[in-house]
């Protein structure tokens, strides 16, 4: 089992006073991730990207992140999910993942690589413009989903009380889906905010619980547009964060009909787009 801590040994400076002690820091490793596709008789693989994580919760990371990617869209698109056990080093076997699409999944490696890009505060993401993303997502439906002020100002506190892996380290994100009434259905983190919200929705989804139209989606950092390309892409209508949004989130926001807020803490937050759901 994947153990998402370290020990350290450091030395802290407290007031004047030094001390060696032993302190944890978060799990941080390349998962590869593979896909094989194509008929029963003329199976092919390809390594569709590496990403830095913590160690943990690896299937839904990737399954989250392919279904963030349009490239599959329902659990029967999935024949099976498991580590590679054929690699010259086998110490590197749970950094190594498959995915093997159903035979009748049509996929496209020039399509899918034409969608990614380099972001400076996560590397490899993906949906490169607003045009990729339009393909793949829908807008969200302008139903009666609300959350109070009082609700949605408790949100930060809920998912600090359930970052067990952030108290041990300080060093980790989080994504949180509460419902509307404030309570809370999951939590994943990570060390790299687009890996905690592919766990989330890959966990969401490998028990076909997409779309998430009555949720609300809390988040440690701030809104970029990776992360807000995979909420419209889950169907949530309702984006939280303690910190700030992006200019392109905002403007997949406004595009796609999510409720974005920024600054969410101590009692404080402000709206950026679509206040009628927020009582």
């Amino acid at each position: 089992m994947a153990v998402s801590v370290r020990p350290a040994n450091v030395l802290k400076y407290r007031n004047g006073d030094v001390s060696s002690e032993q302190d944890l820091v978060v799990a941080e490793e390349p998962l590869e991730i593979r896909v094989g596709y194509g008929p029963q008789d003329s199976r092919e693989q390809v390594t569709l990207t590496v990403t830095m994580r913590t160690t943990g919760d690896d299937e839904d990371l990737a399954v989250g992140f392919l279904f963030s990617e349009g490239v599959i869209h329902a659990v029967d698109d999935i024949l099976s999910v498991k580590y590679c056990g054929d690699l010259k080093f086998p110490e590197e076997s749970e950094n190594v993942i498959r995915i093997e699409l159903s035979p009748g999944v049509r996929f496209s490696l020039e399509k899918v690589a034409r969608n990614f890009y380099t972001n400076s505060s996560c590397g490899v993401c993906g949906k490169a413009s607003l045009e990729s993303l339009a393909a793949d997502c829908q807008v969200i439906p302008q139903d009666t989903v609300s959350i109070s002020a009082d609700t949605l100002a408790e949100l930060p506190d809920k998912m600090a009380q359930h970052q067990k892996l952030f108290d041990h380290t300080g060093g980790i994100h989080a994504s949180a889906l509460f419902s509307v009434q404030g309570k809370l259905h999951r939590l994943k983190e990570d060390v790299g905010r687009h890996n905690a919200l592919d766990k989330l929705i890959g966990s969401l989804f490998a028990e076909q619980k997409i779309p998430c139209n009555e949720s609300v989606l809390m988040l440690s950092g701030r809104v970029s547009f990776d992360l807000m390309q995979k909420a419209v892409r889950a169907g949530i209508p309702i984006v939280a964060a303690v910190g700030a949004p992006s200019s392109l989130a905002l403007e997949v926001a406004r595009e796609y009909g999510v409720t974005l807020i920024g600054f969410l803490k101590e009692g404080k937050f402000n709206i950026y787009n679509k206040a009628q759901r927020i009582i």
